[in-house]
């Protein structure tokens, strides 16, 4: 299936399906290429599986009638599974097509500036293009700990696909991918323990890392928090189970050992064939880097995983359609840094922007203000706690960052995230009406009090 196109996108991931869909709403040509599902991890491996498995959890949690099997099948369905072990992604290739995309499934390498030449069963084609897009994404990290290859262990996929409950589980880092997964399956009774090198979700502010750290040991998890695994005993433990020695000489123990300790896109670098367009790659870096222009040689850009920046499908979707419209010259740049990021275990967490002390860091005159959402209006109707607080820059009065943990916090996140890309003042945002009892409302207030002593 040779031939010439305006676009030829590597890879139809968040990123790569979003560049593809909106090039053909521009009216360009368009292939794109996946060596496995089309659609990606999201749907499939991660964001739609875990939380179809939280939301179970969760109900289960608070009382509701939800047993594995039920729950295990209901994500099956989630990820168009029913009855076979791989998902089928007809859904996203119907998509493509018929938005007149071409699907080429295969694996793709560059081998000259404009062409790809993709490989399957067999047979090679070669893809002309004007310009090329990069949505890789990237696979879990597996660190270099004596005894993990003997004992083996589980990646996010396994995580999220498993029919059967392990008997007991390990789950080293407590990143998003890792806290949700250490809840859903203490909430249906697996023994969990996690092991966070930092806090959990390091990332997000103290306040909330703390409260998550709280929560994930009410639902009956073991945090093992400031510590690494430094050696793994395979089937040394009770019933068979491996022993993960930590570096505080302390050891948790599980029938499955999870990997949630990064992402890397170093494997699909390695194979992509850089070198034919002139760019440099050492085999080892885990992420290209890239400017605001997404650009990684000419008319070559790369988006989603592979760059680095947050990995959400929502950032992946943004970037992929922001090089679309940078390579077809309209005047615009990739902006990262009012990107929302959210943990969807019960309660959730939200943030977006800099801490405080972040913000100090980088030399601004930052100030904090926060509110205890269990002595809020909607934390006293709705029986629950965490944390509202935002970050302000003194001198401009701008939002600078945000963070919210409890009930809606995913959504109540955005008009923080429209303020950062607009630098938008706090007395702007205090003038602003929040309908109560709301936790937007706990964030007009906040705003309301900053804007005041600010005057």
């Amino acid at each position: 299936m040779d031939g010439t196109f305006d676009f030829v996108v590597i890879g139809a991931g968040g990123g790569g399906e979003a560049a593809a869909h909106y090039a053909r709403a521009r009216g360009a040509s368009v292939a794109i290429v996946d060596r496995e599902l089309f659609g990606g991890s999201c749907p499939f491996w991660a964001c739609m599986p875990s939380k179809t498995l939280l939301h179970a959890a969760e109900v289960r949690a608070h009382g509701g009638e939800y047993p594995w099997a039920k729950a295990s099948d209901r994500r099956d369905y989630m990820i168009v599974r029913e009855g076979r072990d791989v998902p089928d992604d007809s859904g996203h290739v119907r998509g493509l097509e018929g938005a007149g995309a071409t699907v080429v499934r295969g694996i793709a390498r560059l081998v000259g500036p404009g062409t790809v030449e993709v490989a399957h069963e067999g047979a090679t084609h070669r893809l002309a293009a004007k310009h090329i897009v990069l949505a890789i994404g990237s696979t879990g990290k597996v660190p270099p700990i004596p005894g993990l290859e003997e004992a083996g262990y589980w990646s996010n996929r396994e995580a999220t696909s498993a029919r059967e409950l392990p008997r007991s589980l390990v789950v080293l880092g407590a990143g998003p991918s890792g806290v949700e997964i250490a809840q859903y399956y203490a909430r249906f009774g697996v023994r969990m323990a996690i092991v966070a090198p930092r806090q959990v979700n390091p990332s997000d502010h103290p306040r909330s890392s703390a409260l998550l750290a709280e929560v994930l040991r009410g639902s009956g998890v073991d945090v093992r928090e400031g510590v690494r695994a430094k050696r793994v005993r395979a089937r040394a433990g009770a019933d068979g189970a491996h022993v993960v020695e930590l570096s505080d000489d302390t050891a948790v123990e599980g029938h499955i050992i999870q990997l949630s300790v990064g992402r890397t896109a170093a494997p699909a670098l390695r194979a992509l064939g850089l070198e034919a367009i002139g760019v440099p790659y050492d085999g080892m870096a885990d992420t290209l880097t890239v400017g605001a222009d997404l650009r990684v040689a000419d008319h070559v850009y790369a988006v989603g995983d592979v760059i680095g920046h947050e990995l959400s499908t929502h950032l992946a979707h943004y970037a992929g359609e922001t090089a679309v419209r940078i390579a077809l010259g309209d005047d615009v740049r990739a902006e990262f840094g009012a990107t929302p990021r959210v943990v969807y275990t019960d309660p959730p967490f939200a943030a977006v922007g800099l801490t405080v002390e972040q913000a100090q860091e980088r030399g601004l005159d930052a100030l904090e203000e926060t509110q205890d959402l269990a002595t809020s209006a909607p934390g006293y109707v709705g029986e629950f706690g965490g944390h509202a607080t935002i970050t302000v820059d003194r001198v401009t009065k701008k939002l600078i960052g945000a963070f919210i943990a409890g009930p809606g916090a995913g959504e109540a996140i955005h008009e923080s995230v429209l303020a950062l890309r607009l630098g938008t003042t706090v007395d702007v945002l205090a003038e602003t009406v929040h309908a109560f009892p709301t936790v937007a409302r706990v964030m007009g207030s906040l705003f309301a009090k900053v804007a005041f002593d600010l005057r």
